[in-house]
């Protein structure tokens, strides 16, 4: 049995755009898909790894 995303959203930052990105939650963890093609899926991540991605972000390590 596969556990679908529940709870889709897309960042308050993104407002009217359609070129981003929206996360679900799966379990413990976190879903992410293109809102350009839902239809392409998603890909998962652990709880610990969306805390670090985020954590990481809002430290400005990507720049």
């Amino acid at each position: 049995m596969t556990v679908q995303p529940q709870g889709w959203r897309k960042a308050s930052y993104s407002s009217r755009e359609t070129a981003c990105v929206e996360i679900g939650r799966i379990g413990t963890g976190a879903a992410v898909r293109d809102t350009k093609d839902r239809s392409a899926g998603y890909f998962t991540t652990t709880g610990t790894q969306w805390a670090a991605f985020i954590d990481a972000v809002k430290n400005e390590r990507f720049e």
